[in-house]
């Protein structure tokens, strides 16, 4: 018998593991087509991904806010920008600007609407 190991939200390891790969995917997708906001190489991505995925597992863990670019309107969408803009900031390999950061939360808002479930931010 199987068994899978879950965390305190009730996901799986390999949910996490998944919905990392395609946040992965969705922003080097973003960078390529967004401008003033680009990725160089594979562990910069990775590490834009999960500290995004960190940040926006705190925002939602401490004040229950749903920080995602369409989860609560305009507020969602300039908390989303602040994320991918202060994550750029920090991790080396990783270009962005504020005006980069906002139009990556568009973009990767509109992704989110057409990707079931929550997969990035």
């Amino acid at each position: 018998m199987r068994s899978t190991r879950k965390t305190q939200n009730n996901t799986t390891l390999g949910g996490i593991l998944i919905r990392l790969l395609v946040s992965m995917v969705v922003l080097k997708i973003v960078a390529i087509f967004t401008p003033f906001f680009s990725t160089s190489g594979f562990s910069a991505l990775f590490m834009l991904a999960l500290s995004i995925s960190i940040i926006d597992y705190a925002i939602e863990k401490f004040t229950g806010f749903d920080a995602s670019p369409f989860g609560r309107g305009i507020t969602g969408f300039i908390i989303s920008a602040l994320m991918i803009y202060l994550a750029g900031h920090f991790i080396q390999g990783v270009k962005v600007n504020i005006i980069g950061s906002l139009l990556a939360a568009l973009a990767i808002g509109i992704i989110n609407m057409i990707i079931p479930g929550r997969t990035v931010l």
